[in-house]
C-alpha cells in the first residue's frame, strides 16, 4: 500500500458551552481514524479549533462582565483538556480568533472578489428593537414557511432541511429577547453560489464516486440544486464579535465564512510551529494544491452539511484552492433510546463522565455502533455496560490475564524460542482473518468501526477457545508437559498481542497498559505478522476492570445536578410569593376537595424571553408562550436559583393560567410558574416532557 499524506479535521466545537458526550461522538470517531490510518503506515496531521465567533459570545461575555476573547481563552483551555483526557490526540488544537485565521480569511474574501463572485444589495432584515440590534439567522425562530414546523431557527428547518431567509419565518420572535423582530433595511454582501454551481455538482459526483461523501448526502444536496443555489449573505452588522470584512466598516464576516478557514489556520499554526517532525511552514502551501497527492478529509455531524459541502467548496473553487477530498458525515446520539435530556440526567458533559468512567469505555461502546452511514448512535447504558464488561474485560483482557502467571512461575516470564506447528497455525488463521476482514477489507478506512470490532471479538473468541481447549492449568499439574505449557502460554501472549494491535486505534490508553505489560511497541499492524518470540513478558496487572453499575448511576445524577449548579449560588432574600414555595415541607399538608384543585388551571408555557429585573434582587421576568392564551408576562422570584435567566430560554415550564393579574411597579405579572423546594437557592422548576405543547392545560 502506498503511503499516503493526509489532513484530518473535526468540527468546531462552540466556544461558548462545554463538551457534553454528542461532540465527543465525533471526536472519537475522527480520532480512531487517524489512528488506524496512521497504523496502516500514512502520515496523517490532526487539527481542530473552537469556532470563537458570533453573537452568543458576544451577548455571553457580556452578561459575564468580561471581554469575549477572555470568555474564548478560558472555554478553548476547557476544551483541549476534555479532549485530551478522552485521548482525542490532536497535533494542534486552535481557535478561529487567531490573527492566522484573519488574514487567510481575508486573503480568500480577495479572491472571491478578484473573480466577480461577491455582489452587494440592500436586504431587509430582521432587528430586535429591544436589544437595538440585527439578529442572526440562529436568533430568530418561528414557524417554517415550507412544513409549518414550529420553533425552527432563521436560516434552515431542522425538520424538513429546507433553507431560507429570517425574513421567510411565520411568527418570528427574537431568541435574545422574545420581543416581534422589525424589519429593516440594510446593506449586505453576497457569494453568488450559482457562479459555482456546476463545478460543484462535479465535485459532489467526484465524492460519490471515490467514497468521499455518503450517496444519501449527494442524494440530499441535489435537492437544493434543483431549486437553484441562492447567493450566499456572508455579512453581518454592527455590534457582532467576528473579523470586519476589509474595506466594509461596520461589516463583519458571517461566522461560516472564517470558522472552516480555521482548520487551514490552524493546520498553518502547526507547520510553522516546528512542534512536529518533518512539517514546515512549505507544507502549508502544498496541501492548498490539488496536484500535490495529499488528502483533506473533515468529519462532520450532519446537522452542518451544507455549510461544509456547498459554501466551503464554494469558497475554496473562488479562491483557487484545493477542495475537500472526504466530508464523513455522521449521525446525531441519543442515550437511552431518547434525546439527551438534563432533566433525566442523559445530557453528560465530558468532564461529568472523566469523573467517574474510563474514557476508553465509551470509545469502546460508540465504536461498536459506528458505522459508514448517517444512522444516529445510541448509548443504550445497560447495552454499554455489559458489552464493555464482557468483551473488553471478559474476553480480551481474559487472554492475558489467565495465562501470564504460568509464564512468570515457570518461565521467569519468558516467551518460547518457536511455536509448534498447531500453535502457529492457530496463530496465523487468526492473523489472517484480520488482515483479510480488517486490513484488506479497509475496514477501518471506510470507518465501519462496528464490522472491526466484530470481527476483533470473534478472534478473541476463537483465542478463548483454543486456550480452554488446552486447558493450561491443567497443564501446569504436570512437569512432563512443561513444553506443551510454554506453547500455549506464548501462542495465548501472542493472541493477546494480535487484538491489542487491532483495538489500539479505539482505547489508546488501555492499549498502552498492554503495551507496557508486553514489553512491545504495536506503532503499525504489520508489526504482528509474525508472533514474538523469546521474549520477556512484564507482570501482569489488571489492565481494566468491570463497570459498577453504580458508576453510571452516580454520572447520571451528577448530570442532573449540573444543571441545578450551572448558576452559581448566591445569597439573598427569600423569593416573593410570586413563585410557590414552603419554608419547611410539612409531612401532613392540610386535604383539599378535587372542586379546590379544580379551580386551578395549570397549563404548559414555553419560556420566550428571562432576564433580570432591574431594581429587584429577588425575581426574574418571564415572557411564556401559552398558546391558544397568547402570551404571559410573569415575574417570578427564583432569581437566587436561576442567576442565568438566559439559560431558561425555550424551556417549558407549568404556570397558574387563571390567578389574578398583579400589579407591581415592575409591570403586571399574569400567572404563577410553579418550583418545587425549600424557596432561595433551593427552588426547582417543573420539567415537562418533549410532547407536551405551550398552552395544554395539566391534569
Amino acid at each position: 500500500m502506498s503511503q499516503r499524506e493526509i489532513l484530518v479535521t473535526s468540527a468546531l466545537p462552540y466556544a461558548n458551552g462545554q463538551i457534553h458526550l454528542g461532540h465527543m461522538l465525533e471526536h472519537i470517531q475522527a480520532d480512531i481514524w487517524v489512528r488506524a490510518m496512521r497504523m496502516a503506515g500514512h502520515t496523517v496531521h490532526f487539527v481542530c479549533a473552537d469556532d470563537a465567533h458570533g453573537t452568543s459570545i458576544m451577548l455571553r461575555a457580556e452578561r459575564e462582565g468580561i471581554t469575549p476573547q477572555a470568555l474564548i481563552g478560558r472555554v478553548l483551555e476547557q476544551h483541549r483538556a476534555d479532549f485530551r483526557d478522552f485521548g482525542v490526540a490532536y497535533d494542534h488544537y486552535a481557535t478561529t480568533d487567531g490573527e492566522t485565521n484573519r488574514a487567510l480569511t481575508g486573503a480568500i474574501w480577495e479572491q472571491l472578489k478578484a473573480g466577480g463572485h461577491v455582489e452587494a444589495r440592500p436586504v431587509t432584515q430582521l432587528y430586535d428593537p429591544v436589544k437595538r440590534m440585527f439578529l442572526p439567522d440562529r436568533f430568530i425562530k418561528g414557524e417554517c414557511p415550507h412544513c409549518h414546523s414550529k420553533d425552527q431557527y432563521g436560516d434552515a428547518c431542522e425538520v424538513c432541511g429546507k433553507t431560507y431567509t429570517p425574513t421567510d419565518l411565520i411568527e418570528p420572535y427574537s431568541v435574545v429577547s422574545g420581543a416581534t423582530p422589525v424589519e429593516k433595511e440594510s446593506r449586505h454582501l453576497f457569494v453568488k453560489l450559482a457562479d459555482f454551481a456546476e463545478r460543484l455538482t462535479h465535485w459532489l459526483e467526484q465524492r460519490r464516486a471515490d467514497g468521499g461523501l455518503q450517496p444519501e448526502v449527494v442524494n440530499k444536496l441535489k435537492e437544493w440544486f434543483a431549486e437553484g443555489l441562492r447567493s450566499w449573505d456572508v455579512s453581518r452588522d454592527a455590534p457582532y464579535f467576528g473579523f470586519e470584512i476589509p474595506g466594509e466598516p461596520g461589516k463583519y464576516f458571517y461566522v461560516w465564512v472564517d470558522a472552516p478557514v480555521g482548520y487551514l489556520a490552524a493546520f498553518k499554526e502547526l507547520c510553522e510551529s516546528g512542534r512536529k517532525p518533518g512539517l514546515d511552514g512549505t507544507d502549508f502551501d502544498r496541501f492548498l494544491r490539488d496536484d500535490a497527492g495529499t488528502e483533506l478529509v473533515h468529519f462532520i455531524g450532519k446537522d452542518i452539511v451544507y455549510f461544509h459541502t456547498l459554501f466551503w467548496p464554494a469558497m475554496l473553487m473562488g479562491a483557487g484552492l484545493r477542495t475537500p477530498s472526504a466530508v464523513n458525515v455522521h449521525g446525531f446520539l441519543t442515550v437511552n433510546g431518547a434525546k439527551m435530556s438534563k432533566s433525566r440526567g442523559t445530557f453528560i458533559e465530558a468532564r461529568t463522565y472523566l469523573r467517574h468512567l474510563e474514557p476508553d469505555y465509551l470509545r469502546y461502546f460508540f465504536a461498536t455502533q459506528l458505522g459508514p452511514t448517517l444512522a444516529d448512535v445510541d448509548l443504550d447504558l445497560k447495552a454499554f455496560e455489559e458489552r464493555v464488561n464482557s468483551h473488553l474485560v471478559g474476553k480480551w483482557v481474559n487472554i492475558a490475564s489467565r495465562t501470564a502467571g504460568f509464564l512468570h512461575k515457570f518461565f521467569d516470564g519468558r516467551l518460547a524460542a518457536k511455536l509448534s506447528a498447531e500453535a502457529a497455525g492457530h496463530y496465523a488463521f487468526a492473523r489472517n482473518k484480520l488482515r483479510d476482514r480488517v486490513d484488506q477489507a479497509r475496514s477501518f478506512e471506510r470507518r465501519d468501526y462496528a464490522q472491526v470490532l466484530r470481527e476483533i471479538i470473534d478472534v478473541t473468541d476463537y483465542a478463548n477457545a483454543i486456550i480452554d481447549e488446552n486447558k493450561p492449568w491443567q497443564l501446569a499439574r504436570d512437569e512432563t508437559r512443561r513444553a506443551e505449557l510454554h506453547d500455549i502460554g506464548t501462542l495465548a501472549i501472542n493472541f493477546f498481542r494480535l487484538l491489542t494491535a487491532y483495538l489500539k486505534p479505539v482505547i489508546p490508553a488501555t492499549a498502552a497498559r498492554a503495551e507496557t505489560f508486553l514489553g512491545d511497541a504495536l506503532a503499525r499492524f504489520d508489526c504482528v505478522d509474525r508472533p514474538l518470540l523469546d521474549h520477556r513478558i512484564g507482570t501482569f496487572t489488571p489492565l481494566i476492570t468491570r463497570i459498577d453499575r453504580k458508576q453510571i448511576d452516580a454520572m447520571i445524577e451528577a448530570s442532573k445536578e449540573s444543571l441545578q449548579s450551572a448558576a452559581p449560588p448566591a445569597s439573598g432574600p427569600q423569593p416573593s410569593a410570586l413563585s410557590p414555595q414552603s419554608a419547611a415541607l410539612s409531612p401532613s399538608p392540610p386535604t383539599i376537595s378535587i372542586d379546590d384543585f379544580a379551580k386551578l388551571d395549570l397549563r404548559i408555557g414555553k419560556v420566550l424571553q428571562c432576564e433580570f429585573v432591574d431594581g429587584s434582587d429577588k425575581l426574574l421576568r418571564f415572557e411564556l408562550d401559552a398558546g391558544e392564551l397568547g402570551r404571559r408576562q410573569i415575574f417570578s422570584g427564583i432569581r437566587a436559583a436561576y442567576r442565568e435567566p438566559d439559560k431558561l430560554i425555550g424551556r417549558k415550564v407549568v404556570f397558574i393560567a387563571n390567578l389574578a393579574p398583579r400589579k407591581m411597579r415592575f409591570g403586571v405579572s399574569e400567572g404563577m410558574i410553579l418550583s418545587a423546594g425549600a424557596g432561595g437557592e433551593a427552588l426547582y422548576l417543573l420539567d415537562v416532557d418533549d410532547g407536551a405543547q405551550p398552552g395544554m392545560p395539566v391534569k
